[in-house]
């Protein structure tokens, strides 16, 4: 694997590079979903603003969820390059993007409707930092033919051992989520739709691929991660359900209504 591209007397880690190339393929797809519905809203900076509080959510609840990581290496930890959890991003980005979208007379919903493919994307290509740089986010041993090794990732497999391409499986999980959400986008449908399929398919993604991760169980043979899945399924059940029970409205209408507003 490759933690880090050296050019010249630069070290520059790959999870943080295509962390940011992440942020800006989210970027250009929200932009391109607002100019869709001919909302004049300023949505690089929203994704901007989000991805921050994203970072920051990961990071803090990384913190809560592995104290033992806090004990040995203290309010460093925070500032470590590694250690980032998917769940605290999503809380963190969606409060952000929540925020933004009443200050903008958007609407909250709408907003995360119209972030919701840009959001499975850039998490899809977020991953393939965790691969780059061998973090840890890896699986376990496997012993099917496209299994990898990762010698000298930052968290190193051992000699021989080929394990679960775990990030290569929630980069392609990731682009077909944001393409469907895409395609899902234009159709008519209540405010809250698309974001609750989000939170359902992602959850749903995330769910099943921790089988085949390292994360330890902590309830019912359940990971952290997987109980926060449930809960993501469990509203992203009930956006849906509530937005069945509005008005439908095309990308159009709504924008005008947003427009209007403003």
């Amino acid at each position: 694997m490759i933690p880090y591209l050296h050019i010249w007397r630069l070290s520059v880690p790959t999870f943080g590079l295509m962390l940011w190339v992440a942020i800006v393929a989210a970027a250009f797809m929200m932009d391109r979903g607002f100019r869709r519905v001919r909302i004049s809203a300023d949505a690089v900076g929203m994704v901007a603003m989000a991805a921050l509080a994203g970072i920051v959510g990961a990071k803090l609840w990384h913190v809560i969820d592995t104290p033992s990581e806090f004990r040995e290496l203290g309010w460093r930890v925070l500032w470590d390059s590694a250690g980032f959890a998917w769940f605290g991003g999503l809380v963190m980005g969606i409060a952000a993007l929540l925020f933004q979208g009443w200050w903008a007379k958007i609407g909250g919903l709408r907003t995360l409707d119209l972030a919701a493919p840009a959001a499975a994307v850039g998490y899809g290509i977020g991953r393939i930092g965790c691969l780059l740089s061998g973090d840890g986010c890896y699986g376990i041993e496997t012993k099917l033919p496209w299994g990898m090794s990762f010698p000298n990732g930052i968290e190193a497999t051992l000699p021989g051992v080929r394990v679960h391409p775990t990030p290569i499986y929630e980069f392609l999980a990731g682009l077909l989520i944001g393409w469907w959400l895409w395609w899902r986008g234009g159709k008519r449908r209540g405010a809250g739709a698309i974001v609750g399929e989000y939170l359902l398919l992602s959850g749903i993604a995330r769910f099943l691929v921790e089988f085949i991760r390292r994360n330890p169980p902590i309830a019912w043979g359940l990971s952290n991660a997987q109980l926060a899945s449930l809960g993501s399924v469990l509203v992203g059940i009930g956006l849906i359900w509530w937005a069945a029970s509005r008005p439908a409205t095309g990308p159009h209408e709504a924008a005008a209504a947003v427009n209007k507003a403003a």
